[in-house]
């Protein structure tokens, strides 16, 4: 067994990019009670403000109700709107008593019309009762690692044990993002669903303004009470990063969104510190024709940087290999550090081939025998 170490390749990352930051954001400067945002691919917050305090987050409560259907629902099973989803407050896309959707077009309602009606249906639907889905929704946040957020209800009216944090939100709606089909709906401006009784259709009209303001627009949902405030979740990719971000008690709440997204996109840059094309250094090779070979990382691992910050690639590989080596082959683990915190971890493998030294090879087969 090789003697591993750990030690801090010959890769940090302090560059200097060229771009104007005039109007750079203060960490808490914010018309919103709370807010959060954070970048998708690593999770790392961008901006942060009173993030940790718990708030009432109205509909986009839905978020996590339109995850959990998604996940474990069909979304060609037929959902029925029962007697209490048919009497819930609130928005609503209508639903008759007895009324059959499927389940993508009662989706669609949740989440572009905010029905709190299709927020019932579905939570019954999918947990046989409103207590069973609630109850589902608060074991997957914590899953997800939301631990100052717990759900009431699937569709956000006021209740004391009713609350999340932006921080929380945040995260929820990153592990939403990272599912196709909740990406799908929650980036639909319009659709069309069918209305029983009558010879149209329901027409569905995205609550969520960014999608026609903000250029890169991904989602995700508003929530309003007279108790919450305006609250929002929303995302945006530009020059191949994604922001995801969150907040609370809002009254400009897509003026607000949008300038947050503004300022981050301008602080951050996405830097890819280690890859399969990058050079993650070398490792010494025993018995080789060499006595060194290349490393490199099998995935890409970049991190949302900002003007003049470092980015730290450490490496757990053996101290060295004995050859012969080949492209591919396993050596350890990297992992991207920012300010002591890991972002990233990526398999280190072999970037070229190391054949062994049947000289070398003779001679300590010679000696030991000779020992012997």
């Amino acid at each position: 067994m090789f003697r591993t170490k750990r030690w801090a390749a010959g890769l940090f990352i302090a560059l200097i990019f060229m771009y104007n930051q005039c109007g750079a954001l203060a960490q808490d400067e914010t018309s919103a009670k709370a807010a959060c945002i954070l970048e998708m691919e690593t999770g790392r917050v961008l901006f942060a403000s009173d993030m940790h305090a718990r708030l009432p987050m109205a509909s986009t409560t839905k978020v996590m109700t339109a995850l959990l259907a998604i996940e474990r629902g069909n979304l060609a099973d037929e959902v029925v709107c029962s007697h209490n989803a048919f009497g819930v407050s609130g928005t609503s896309i209508y639903l008759q008593e007895g009324e059959r959707l499927t389940l993508e077009q009662m989706l669609l309602g949740l989440m572009l019309s905010s029905g709190n009606d299709a927020a019932a249906a579905i939570a019954e639907h999918i947990g046989g009762s409103l207590e069973g889905f609630v109850g589902m929704m608060n074991a997957r946040a914590r899953e997800i690692g939301a631990v100052n957020t717990h759900f009431a209800n699937p569709h956000g009216l006021p209740d004391e044990r009713h609350y999340t944090t932006a921080y929380d939100l945040a995260l929820i709606a990153r592990e939403a993002m990272g599912n196709d089909t909740f990406r799908r709906i929650v980036s639909t401006k319009r659709a069309s669903i069918p209305w029983a009784g009558r010879t149209y259709d329901r027409q569905l009209t995205n609550k969520n303004r960014l999608l026609t303001s903000y250029p890169g627009a991904t989602g995700v949902k508003t929530g309003f009470t007279s108790k919450a405030g305006r609250c929002l979740v929303f995302g945006a990719q530009r020059e191949g990063m994604e922001l995801i971000g969150v907040v609370l008690g809002c009254s400009d709440w897509f003026d607000e969104a949008e300038r947050l997204l503004d300022g981050c996109f301008e602080r951050y840059a996405m830097t890819r510190v280690l890859g399969p094309t990058l050079s993650a250094g070398h490792i010494a090779v025993t018995d080789g024709e060499r006595d060194f070979c290349g490393m490199c990382v099998m995935e890409d691992l970049s991190i949302p940087l900002e003007s003049g910050e470092a980015a730290q690639a450490v490496l757990d590989v053996p101290e060295s290999v004995r050859a012969p080596v080949y492209p591919g082959m396993h050596l350890g683990t990297a992992k991207l550090v920012v300010d002591g915190k890991v972002y990233g971890v990526g398999e280190v493998v072999a970037s070229e081939r190391v054949s062994a030294d049947g000289i070398r090879m003779d001679v300590r087969r010679i000696v030991a025998h000779w020992i012997l």
